[in-house]
């Protein structure tokens, strides 16, 4: 290692240079917990680890078991059909009878396909309704958010139902003029902004919080602080009454086809009738693929309900579901001690260890479609830098909340077997302290999870180096 001369090097080299993880942690400098483990990808022998059977919340990383969970139970060429249904004859352009938009849960339904779906009503000869029109979402049971430690005003924390649009989000817009501000609220897509009028937004004058929120009836009431807003912009807010807000889109679009309909009613049960009209969503398989690209909270919790109802299953809460799954995944993935109580990992209150995690990741692996369908995941150089040259290629989820970081999945060497790995990390004392307000951008997280990141690819290139090849 030292001469000027070329010489046999010694064995063990790659270990040599390597060095010991211990001072990869110390340079990282992350407060908190940490727990890993690395395993060969054929024969499930583990590597290396370090508290494997630490439990920590998996943020996201809970989505693999998701999708795995969820591809099992229902298949991956499983749609999720949104339907139009009519109770009484049509005749002479009336439908003597109710109209029902009924869900079927699908997660990305978006405006554009709410649209098509009122195509319907005038290719079936729909001018008008005798009866009422009825929305039904009981396909799955209705939670009012998915987890209620997060801000009202988060989008990635909506309300889950089995009828859901745009994500069961709407986008609120403000622009300064020389009369004031100009709002709206809509469920925009690429082609269309219909207004809404279940979600309202009014201007205040105060410095602290930017969002307030409540329910009333089947109304959101937003204020927003003046100080907040500048000249213009816009994001996305939750809905709480997914079921109406889609009824309301529809009605609005019904409109453009010369259709006018009575306010939705909601329902709990669906009435036969007559199909003049559906939906097909994408494959189950290309919605998970979507859902573990960009990480989409709704969709989890809908691809974990459905694969609960499809097992035979009656939950009522997504911890419900969530234990169904905890019970899957020790029957089938071998795990023993995950405590899971979403589909998503948003709550901070599920569980999982690496040891368990890497188990489930080999056996969903064997054969199976979780590691084509994961992200593809940019491997890092010491300083935290893309490195197309690394040579491996890594495939896995990522998990982020405050405070707590995880990534799990495979890893493709450029030589030797493939490797499967979890790390998971967290600083639950000091996540504990944030408040619930500030818990959108609280001081100190970003930087923590960059450090918790760089820590992640510098282990996985220690991996690399060691058992490749």
């Amino acid at each position: 290692m030292t001469s000027m001369h070329p010489v046999p090097r010694p064995g063990g080299l790659a270990r040599i240079h390597v060095g010991a993880p211990d001072a990869l942690i110390a340079k990282a400098d992350l407060t908190g917990k940490l727990g890993y483990v690395v395993a060969n990808g054929h024969t499930g022998e583990i590597l290396e680890s370090k508290n494997p059977l630490l439990a920590l919340p998996p943020a996201s990383v809970a989505k693999a078991v998701t999708a795995a969970y969820g591809l099992e139970a229902m298949g991956a060429n499983h749609h999720f059909s949104t339907r139009l249904i009519a109770t009484g004859p049509i005749e002479g352009g009336r439908l003597n009878g109710d109209l029902i938009l009924a869900g079927g849960g699908d997660p990305m339904m978006d405006t554009n396909d709410l649209f098509a779906l009122t195509a319907s009503l005038k290719a079936a000869g729909v001018r008008e309704i005798t009866g009422q029109f009825r929305v039904f979402a009981g396909a799955l049971p209705y939670q009012n958010m998915i987890d209620r430690q997060q801000p009202d005003h988060v989008g990635y924390n909506p309300s889950v139902s089995g009828l859901n649009l745009n994500f069961n989000r709407v986008y609120f817009e403000w622009k300064l003029a020389n009369s004031g501000y100009r709002v709206s609220m809509d469920a925009r897509s690429n082609k269309y902004r219909p207004e809404v009028a279940l979600a309202q937004m009014r201007i205040v004058d105060r410095g602290a919080p930017v969002y307030t929120y409540r329910q009333d009836g089947a109304v959101d009431r937003w204020t927003v602080a003046r100080s907040a807003l500048g000249d213009g912009g816009g994001r996305w807010l939750p809905v709480r009454r997914p079921d109406l807000y889609a009824a309301e889109v529809f009605q609005t679009l019904a409109r453009s086809h010369g259709v006018r309909l009575p306010n939705a009613k909601s329902i709990n049960r669906l009435p036969a009738g007559t199909l003049i009209g559906q939906h097909e969503s994408a494959s189950l398989d290309a919605i998970t693929r979507l859902m573990l690209k960009y990480s989409t909270n709704l969709t989890a919790e809908i691809i974990g309900l459905s694969a609960s109802v499809a097992r035979g299953k009656h939950p009522k809460t997504l911890e419900a579901s969530a234990r169904y799954m905890n019970a899957w995944m020790k029957e089938s993935l071998g795990t023993k001690h995950a405590k899971l109580v979403d589909h998503s990992g948003l709550s901070d209150k599920s569980r999982l260890s690496a040891h368990d995690m890497v188990k489930a990741l080999l056996r969903a692996g064997g054969g199976g479609a979780l590691p084509g369908l994961m992200k593809e995941v940019a491997a890092q150089d010491r300083n935290g830098r893309a490195n197309a040259a690394a040579g491996h290629t890594i495939r896995a989820k990522t998990g982020t909340l405050n405070f707590v970081s995880s990534l799990a999945g495979y890893i493709t060497p450029a030589s030797g077997a493939p490797l499967v790995f979890a790390i998971f990390t967290g600083d639950m004392a000091h996540r504990a302290q944030i408040e619930r307000s500030d818990r959108e951008r609280p001081a100190g997280a970003r930087g923590w999870a960059r450090r918790s990141r760089w820590l992640q690819h510098q282990l996985i290139n220690r991996w690399v180096g060691l058992y490749s090849g």
